[in-house]
């Protein structure tokens, strides 16, 4: 069809753009190993990611997107420092999205090793800024390592900062834990029932009564299971003033200089994420460098919520606000401690560009 073969010449375009930007191009498989590649990926991706058995590679799903496999080139290369491009149709199931394709084309450019983490992320978000610039997007912003600096400073237990931690790509569900983890609202009934019995007659009396072991957890696993709920309950609950910082942080919404200003009198309050609140000011420093217009920048504190569990830093997309049915025609971030679960921690940043929706705008699809 025309207008596929018009979407793979917009590709092309955007993998010269990054090859003259220094990129070396490579290409990965479309057969991805599933049993590794799962886990590393967000909730909405593994429910839509597609799986099949191989007789002799065992579970292999067809690439989602290309970061995961280009990181695990770039470590089996062992090379310290590196930039790649890529070009190629990723796929995805689209049950709750109809109308939009379950396989298409991505450009993406990725960058490895940079020291200056800073700078490499203002000079990413630089490029794709150049290379759209064309068609009058709007960015926004954000910074994960800010989230994950309030949750490690909160005054609780390990385990519920880790609760927060693994369900802050899931708003609905970080949001109930914290309600709960600060008393606003109870526990599960069934929990409060459960605890309620283990107190009164105690862990080895109610697992009797309900009869023997079936399924895949064993009485020592239900048991502990139990003593963590009983942790739990036990556990203090968060204070007012972490509550409304953190009902502040989650709710920011402004323009870059205005959101660091926010941030930094935050910081007074929870000096955890004073370190992410610099790298933010040195961040701001650099787009501005590299001629990013940083006073009219968005900055949300909550972006990035919503995509791969994997970006740990900044994060950005690109919008056409006249087409919000659209998805954002470039999205990206840094995701150094994806890099460490694969094999060897290094500083990691890059993002994608999607050419059907570049065409689209360039042809000024309405």
């Amino acid at each position: 069809m025309r207008f596929d073969a018009e979407i793979r010449a917009q590709s092309e375009r955007l993998f010269k753009f990054f090859q003259g930007a220094g990129a070396l191009p490579v290409e990965t498989d479309m057969l991805q190993p599933a049993d590794t590649l799962l886990d590393l990926y967000g909730e909405d991706i593994r429910a839509r990611a597609y799986v099949t058995s191989d007789p002799l590679r065992g579970e292999v799903m067809l690439r989602p997107d290309f970061t995961v496999p280009v990181v695990r080139m770039h470590l089996d290369e062992g090379a310290d420092q590196g930039r790649y491009t890529y070009m190629g149709k990723v796929f995805r199931q689209q049950e709750h999205e109809q109308g939009r394709p379950n396989e298409y084309f991505q450009v993406g450019y990725e960058q490895f090793g940079d020291a200056d983490r800073e700078q490499a992320d203002a000079d990413v978000f630089a490029l794709f800024d150049e290379v759209l610039s064309p068609l009058g997007l709007r960015a926004a912003t954000g910074d994960m390592g800010i989230l994950l600096a309030a949750v490690d400073g909160l005054s609780t237990t390990d385990k519920r900062k880790a609760a927060l931690r693994r369900h802050l790509w899931r708003p609905r569900r970080f949001r109930a834990l914290i309600d709960r983890f600060g008393g606003r609202s109870p526990a599960p009934a069934s929990r409060q029932n459960l605890l309620a019995q283990v107190a009164e007659q105690g862990v080895d009396a109610v697992l009797a009564a309900n009869g023997p072991a079936i399924g895949l957890r064993s009485q020592a696993e239900v048991a502990a299971r139990i003593e963590a709920l009983q942790e739990d309950a036990a556990a203090a609950a968060l204070s007012q003033t972490e509550l409304e910082i953190l009902d502040q942080i989650l709710g920011l919404r402004e323009t870059a200089p205005n959101a660091l200003e926010q941030l930094r009198d935050i910081a007074v309050d929870m000096p955890a994420i004073a370190d992410a609140v610099e790298r933010l000011e040195k961040r701001l420093a650099a787009l501005g460098a590299r001629g990013v217009d940083v006073d009219n920048l968005d900055f949300e504190a909550s972006y990035g919520r919503t995509t791969m569990e994997y970006y740990d830093g900044f994060v950005f997309g690109f919008y056409n606000e006249t087409r919000l049915d659209l998805p954002p025609v470039a999205s990206g971030g840094r995701y150094d401690a994806l890099t460490g679960v694969l094999g060897q921690a290094m500083p990691a940043v890059g993002g994608v560009v999607r050419p059907a929706e570049v065409l689209l705008l360039t042809k000024g699809g309405k």
